[in-house]
């Protein structure tokens, strides 16, 4: 069971209930797969609501809705997008408990309850990362010497980011990480969290106010590089950061965060799939991470990340999908 919430309209749950705060929910597939996971998962009795913000809406209704779930006892948590990094701007003061990740990239991309306790996590990281090796060539870093070029400076820049940077990958991390974007005060941000992360990787942060200025950045771009669209364009609003005379690299891979909207960017790169001998990525298996490491979180229950199981949500959420 589903709806969609106006704000002010906050009614208090009448079952367990996990609330998806974003931009245009009830166009969500996950509206019409959550149900057929709770199913799966045995969940018991329990629903979905969506929440519906504008992008940087007002610090009071951000607030709002997370008193609301805080107070609310059948109200278990939430998965949120787009607004992570002004949501706990927001309620930074309303959690008691901030998890590693939101304390370091100040963003909350998942709220629960622990004992009574209002939690706020940055699961991106995590996904982003999940969703990354499914499609990364084996040691593709190391032995290409590409580079990523990220277009968004926001919260799901920041956890892609970080992930690239772990020094764990040792050697098999990106020769230069670029960050684009149309404002200058996101890049700031980004460029601070990245500071403290000391990670040694060069690092550029370009000012991107118009498109044909990202093309320039993907034209300069090594073979193999990775192109990121992590700007909400194609899905929160329509268009693409880039524009058609954009030029993807050689042999390069290309990531579309999103999998639904009208997805220009991912036009633009199927285009050149055969010239450019482009590898392509949606945002599918971003969605299926990012929702299943919250509901684990949220409803307290065990959720692989690989295997069997995975492959069942994974098929679950296609057949719902459609």
């Amino acid at each position: 069971m589903e709806q969609q919430v106006n704000h002010n309209d906050y009614r208090p749950a009448k079952r367990p209930t996990m609330y998806f705060i974003g931009v245009t929910t009830g166009k969500s597939s996950i509206m019409r797969v959550f149900p057929e996971w709770a199913k799966f998962l045995k969940l018991g009795e329990c629903q979905i609501e969506g929440f519906d913000f504008v992008p940087h809406d007002q610090p009071e209704r951000y607030r709002e809705a997370v008193d609301f779930i805080k107070r609310d006892p059948l109200s278990l948590g939430a998965l949120v997008t787009t607004h992570k990094i002004d949501l706990l701007k927001a309620c930074r003061d309303q959690f008691e408990e901030l998890d590693e990740f939101a304390a370091l990239m100040g963003e909350a991309s998942c709220i629960s309850k622990r004992n009574g306790r209002l939690v706020a996590h940055a699961k991106d990281p995590i996904t982003s990362g999940l969703s990354l090796e499914a499609f990364l060539p084996e040691r593709h870093w190391e032995k290409t010497g590409a580079e990523v070029f990220v277009l968004g400076a926001g919260g799901s820049a920041i956890a892609i980011t970080w992930y690239l940077m772990k020094p764990e990958h040792g050697g098999n991390r990106p020769s230069k990480i670029i960050v684009g974007n149309r404002s200058n005060g996101r890049l700031q941000e980004i460029r601070h969290i990245h500071e403290k992360l000391r990670s040694g990787l060069e690092v550029q942060y370009a000012l991107t106010p118009t498109p044909d200025l990202a093309d320039q950045v993907v034209h300069d771009l090594k073979p193999g590089s990775l192109v990121i669209n992590a700007t909400g364009l194609g899905k929160d609003a329509p268009g693409s950061p880039l524009t058609n005379a954009a030029v993807f690299p050689q042999n390069g891979l290309v990531w579309e965060f999103n999998y639904r909207g009208n997805l220009l960017f991912l036009d633009q790169a199927r285009a050149q799939k055969t010239s450019r001998y482009l590898t392509i990525e949606d945002g599918w298996t971003y969605f299926l991470h990012g929702w299943t490491r919250v509901i684990a979180e949220v409803f307290q229950v065990e959720i692989p990340v690989r295997g069997s199981r995975f492959e069942e949500l994974g098929r679950i959420a296609a057949a719902a999908r459609t």
